[in-house]
């Protein structure tokens, strides 16, 4: 069982259901095509981390952001 794991930096505007929905079909579709894997069997998690989560040069993204 292929299972994708995809991790997106949460936006002030917010990933949508449906863009959402589209990633995990054409990251099936992806799996499918290239490796030949069964639809069925394809895992997509989608993980989306808040800016407090993750850091750049040393620093909390949402205070990177707040100086934007």
């Amino acid at each position: 069982m292929p299972l994708v794991t995809v991790r997106l930096a949460a936006r002030e505007a917010p990933t949508t259901k449906e863009q959402k929905s589209l990633l995990i079909a054409r990251i099936t579709e992806v799996m499918v095509e290239v490796l030949d894997k069964r639809r069925e069997s394809v895992v997509v998690l989608i993980d989306e981390l808040p800016p407090d989560n993750w850091g750049e040069g040393g620093e909390q993204v949402s205070a990177i952001r707040a100086r934007r």
